[in-house]
């Protein structure tokens, strides 16, 4: 039980740091690399940011054959999701929690 409200807490305050204090030291990363402190200052101000611990994992793309009705010739990219470490840290928190939740939360039973 322990670990799995550790993971909803770690997630939730992740997302909070993010989004309180991202868009105050760093640059818009659009296509680019961001800055940390620029001179104008940030993008936003106090709890405007934006979340952005995020993973992306495109493992292979390529293009669907021509044979195929409404596809062919479209390129496709295979795994497209982009992770967010936060939002995936709260999700399989709770999850555990839903699964485990008889064994988290005995009751003892008087007879």
């Amino acid at each position: 039980m322990v670990i799995s409200v550790s993971m909803v807490l770690a997630g939730a305050l992740g997302n909070i740091i993010d989004s309180a204090f991202y868009g105050m030291i760093f640059n818009h990363s659009y296509s680019q690399l961001a800055t940390l402190f620029p001179e104008g200052g940030g993008y936003a101000s106090f709890l405007h940011g934006r979340v952005v611990d995020m993973f992306y994992f495109p493992l292979f793309s390529g293009t669907y054959p021509d044979w195929l009705p409404w596809l062919g010739g479209q390129d496709y990219i295979f795994f497209r999701p982009v992770f967010n470490i936060a939002d995936s840290s709260i999700t399989l928190g709770i999850i555990s929690i839903l699964i485990f939740q008889k064994k988290f939360f005995e009751h003892e039973t008087e007879q």
